[in-house]
């Protein structure tokens, strides 16, 4: 019977086709053309701040993975299609008319050349992709250095676990993709061509097609034996049990066996698929196949299943006790919590003391914070921001000082540029970019006080104290008690927008209003060639780069301003904390950012969530701040300390931890970039804060980690937990705080600390304290502080409850609500005190309904041992509290009460009429209640004393105006 031939796939057209090569060539133009010139871009910027060979080491890398994996996988593929194709049956039998496998094989041959190379090209230009991503991995393997510590399974050094295994896992699994893709590719074609050929009673195989597939299926079953040999190290780092991380019994004693065994049967299977490539019966492949799966559902999913369920799960507290052993030790070892790290301490919870004795504390009551950094950014921004083009960070900085030769706390902003400020009649490209290009000064408040007391609702009283150091308003240097000698900010966390400077036609940038500025630093990447501008015009999508003419041959472009995102980009390995803070160094304004080396798996550790851990109330509430991703984590050293200079923006990586064998491994791969610790300036050393993302973690993680017997881990009942914010909406955890207070061991010292308060599990009452010190002789001690059990000692929800339900506080603050006074609460502090606890609220107001109100202190808050002070300062709260003199020690603002008014004014022959005489009686008496009120903090008596003073004083001005005064 006549057949037609074969039906062939529908052509495109000459245009079609051309149309479709043009798209296509321009597509992979705009996608190539615009790494390229991020690639170049990022090549100047590497230039500007002298670290080309960490831009040249990471492009070399990902090159290298590039190619590599794109011929390993893409060439595989190309192989075996090869062979495929040229080992096809010479002739190949049509079914029938509709032959669908003959129409395609007729569109292949058609396109040979095309598919053959186009496909495995396509294949391996999007493993290559994917492949130049492990840079990180192959670079730490071919780096990699010995912990020093051995896990307790397998007697392997930590290194191995930490380097080579991420690696040997990354290479087995490119090689399932490779042999898996290159048997889809062979399959496909060998079908298509003959080689396989499917009937109603069966199916037909060729010999090659039968050869080259079992070959690859073997290799398969053979890679699958080598992972069977690797997932036994992976066991330590196993989330079977959801209370702790690592190897748990069922672990040891069924899954590690059944690897073992599973390694053998695929060995075995591997084997067969071998034979069988030589044999005419596939039987024994199937056969080969259907036993290693079954295997792998009986060996290793089964019998750990029967073993958890009925011999661990009914005895788990037994059953579990070396594991969970074996997780506190490794947990502690990798998130820096061992004991020559961390100490213990009872502490008694004392809840009375006598005035002498609080008057003994020279270091904590002294200096107990009333500022909190995360409330006064309208403060500062309203009292200090001095032009509408300057800003400060939402969330303030705090750090220490000393000054007149004692130490202080102090808030301190750098006054950045803020292009969000800018009216709009200041928003054209010029402004923006040439004239508004940097910041003017560092601002800062001693934190212990206020500038006064608060003398009347909307008065002058309750801000900060501030010491500015600027340019002043004749270009001159102003210096407060922080002496900065350059206080222009050009770099900082407000703006991230570029700034062109050096302008042609001499200074343009606005410095202040009667001078002018021309910046004179290192920073900025060159734009003098038009190459440069062109490129930079593309990048930022600006055609003004090209045709401004104030851009000039010694112009620059200052961009990437934010010194985490520089510190990110110079050492790409490393996590840098959400908070970078501005210290003065040798004149100079620097950003100090912590950078942490951390690892995904360590055998044995706790795995920790970086971004959940990290994320408090402060974090929640304040929009702007960064945020940790949420990757986990299993190690973690705060090992390299950054600076960033605010005005020329080099950076520079300095080592804090140099045992830290992960970043011993990251020097090997960048040499040079970190220096040693010894080239640390003092004092620059003086100005290094305890990390705070890090604390977080290590927080979290003491929580459960400061129980060491198995047993008790197990229930879980001496747990604890962070306590809630009780001060900030939406509620979240309280954010650890910096504070200046006497050392845990010598509480007569100050000590600049990261503190917490941990409370019981699932309960508000106290149960620890933790705190990790930051000056240089004890950096990075941990005291954990631990409460008796058989007392109860109130935590700071309960505290917060406890000052909101006195009856004078609840009063006060109803009388202030209902004259649309808005009330703030400040960081609830929790200090030691005399072997007892000490709080400490500061309560700020605001005027409700308005644009541009911002906080003002008020009150002070104070709570110890159930007694609570309410006062205009922390000294009256104390005496309040402890009796009187106790406060002796406190900062005491001065005073703000209204100079009295003359209360016998002349009058027309020395005689006072009548209604003068009472008016000045009423004022006298009003006088009196002012005082009165302001010392009893009474806000309600406050006001109604001013409107009668206001009132008395209008009738004595009327009567002495009517009798002729």
């Amino acid at each position: 019977m006549a057949m037609r031939p074969p039906v062939g796939l529908p052509r495109l057209s000459r245009r079609s086709r051309t149309l479709i090569i043009i798209g296509a060539a321009l597509l992979i133009a705009l996608i190539a053309g615009s790494r390229l010139l991020d690639t170049y871009i990022d090549w100047l910027w590497f230039g500007e701040v002298a670290e080309r060979s960490v831009f040249s080491t990471v492009v070399l890398t990902r090159a290298l993975l590039f190619l590599i994996g794109g011929l390993f996988v893409g060439g595989l593929l190309a192989v075996n299609l090869i062979i495929a194709y040229r080992t096809r049956p010479v002739f190949v039998p049509v079914s029938g008319p509709d032959d669908p496998v003959a129409r395609y094989r007729t569109g292949v041959l058609a396109r040979l050349r095309l598919i053959g190379i186009g496909v495995p090209v396509l294949v391996g230009f999007i493993a290559a992709t994917s492949a130049q991503s492990e840079w990180r991995v192959v670079q730490l393997f071919l780096n990699s250095v010995p912990f020093g510590v051995t896990d307790p399974q397998f007697n392997r050094d930590i290194g191995f676990y930490a380097f080579r295994l991420p690696f040997y896992t990354s290479l087995l699994s490119w090689a399932f993709v490779a042999i898996a893709l290159a048997f889809i590719g062979a399959l496909i074609t060998h079908y298509l061509f003959g080689g396989i050929r499917l009937a109603n009673r069966g199916g037909q195989l060729s010999v090659p097609a039968r050869i080259q597939l079992a070959v690859l299926a073997g290799l398969f079953v053979l890679l699958k034996a080598v992972a069977y040999y690797f997932d036994r190290y992976e066991l330590l780092f196993s989330d079977r049990n959801l209370r702790f991380s690592g190897a748990t019994y069922t672990d040891l004693n069924a899954v590690l066996p059944a690897k073992m065994i599973l390694l053998f049967i695929a060995v075995f299977c591997a084997l067969v698929f071998f034979a069988g490539a030589f044999l005419r019966n596939l039987q024994l492949p199937a056969i080969a196949l259907v036993l290693l799966v079954l295997s792998s559902l009986l060996v290793g999913a089964g019998w750990p299943a029967v073993l958890q369920q009925f011999v661990v799960t009914p005895n788990a507290q037994d059953k579990e006790a070396d594991p969970i052993r074996r997780n506190i030790a490794a947990t502690k070892q990798a998130f820096a919590l061992t004991e020559d790290k961390v100490k213990y301490v009872q502490y008694p919870g004392k809840t009375n003391l006598e005035p002498a004795e609080v008057r003994s504390d020279p270091a904590t009551i002294p200096n107990a914070r009333l500022l909190d950094p995360n409330l006064l950014n309208p403060t500062f921004t309203q009292l200090q921001q001095k032009k509408n083009v300057y800003g400060f960070p939402e969330k303030l900085d705090i750090d220490r000082y000393q000054v007149n030769g004692k130490v202080r706390d102090y808030i301190v902003a750098a006054r950045e540029i803020d292009p969000k400020g800018l009216a709009s009649t200041q928003q054209d490209w010029i402004n923006r970019h040439l004239v508004y290009t940097h910041g003017n000064g560092l601002v800062a408040a001693q934190a212990n006080t206020v500038n006064s007391t608060l003398d009347k609702e909307g008065g002058e009283g309750g801000y900060p104290a501030f010491t500015v150091s600027e340019v002043g308003t004749n270009g001159q240097l102003v210096q407060g008690d922080i002496k900065v000698d350059q206080p222009r900010i050009y770099y900082g966390e407000v703006s991230n927008d570029y700034a062109i400077v050096r302008a042609k036609d001499g200074p343009r940038e606005y410095d202040t209003d009667t001078s002018k500025y021309s910046y004179t630093g290192s920073g900025g990447v060159s734009i003098g060639n038009w190459f440069d501008r062109l490129v930079f015009a593309a990048h930022y999508g600006e055609r003004n780069l090209l045709f401004s003419g104030a851009i000039g041959d010694e112009s620059k472009l200052i961009f990437k301003r934010d010194p985490r995102d520089r510190v990110s980009a110079v050492a790409p390995w490393l996590t840098v904390d959400t908070d970078a803070y501005p210290a003065v160094v040798n004149g100079r304004v620097k950003w100090i950012v912590d950078g942490y080396t951390t690892l995904e798996k360590y055998p044995y550790a706790q795995r920790t969530e970086l971004g959940e851990a990290t994320n408090d109330a402060v974090v929640r509430s304040v929009d702007s701040l960064r945020k940790q991703p949420n990757k986990m984590i299993s190690y973690i050293r705060n090992s390299v300390k950054a600076t960033v200079d605010a005005y020329d923006g080099s950076v520079t990586l300095y080592e804090v931890d140099g045992k830290d064998p992960v970043l011993k491994a990251w020097e090997g791969v960048f040499p040079g970039v970190v220096k040693p610790n010894s080239d640390i300036p003092q004092e620059l050393r003086d100005h290094f804060r305890y990390p705070e993302d890090m604390f977080k973690v290590q927080r979290q993680l003491l929580t459960q980690y400061h129980v060491t017997d198995p047993g008790d881990f197990f229930k879980s009942v001496s747990f604890w937990g962070v306590p809630r914010d009780p001060t900030i909406d939406p509620a979240g955890q309280q954010p650890p705080y910096y504070v200046l207070a006497g050392d845990p061991e010598k509480p007569a010292v100050a000590d600049f600390q990261l503190t917490s308060a941990l409370t019981g599990q699932g309960r508000d009452f106290l149960a620890g304290y933790v705190t990790a010190r930051s000056d240089p002789q004890n950096y990075g001690q941990i005291t954990v502080l631990t409460l008796p059990t058989d007392t109860q000692t109130k935590g700071p929800v309960q505290i917060h409850t406890q000052f909101l339900s006195s009856p004078q506080v609840s009063s006060e603050l109803n009388v202030l609500r209902q004259q649309a006074t808005k009330v703030v609460y400040g960081n609830l502090l929790t200090l030691p005190v005399g072997g007892g606890v000490l709080y400490v609220e500061p309560v700020y107001i605001e005027r409700s309904g308005q644009t541009n109100s911002f906080p003002q202190l008020a009150k002070v808050l104070v709570s110890f041992g159930g007694k609570v002070g309410y006062a205009a300062t922390l000294n009256q709260a104390l005496d309040q509290v402890f009796g009187a003199g106790a406060g002796d020690t406190a900062p005491k603002p001065p005073s703000t009460d209204p100079a009295p008014p003359n209360t016998n004014p002349p009058t027309p022959g020395g005689q006072l009429s009548p209604e003068m005489s009472k008016a000045v009686e009423d004022i006298g008496k009003a006088i009196e209640r002012v005082r009165k009120a302001q010392q009893s903090g009474d806000f309600g008596e406050l006001g109604q004393a001013y409107k009668d003073l206001d009132d008395a004083s209008k009738r004595f001005d009327a009567a002495r105006k009517a009798s002729g005064g």
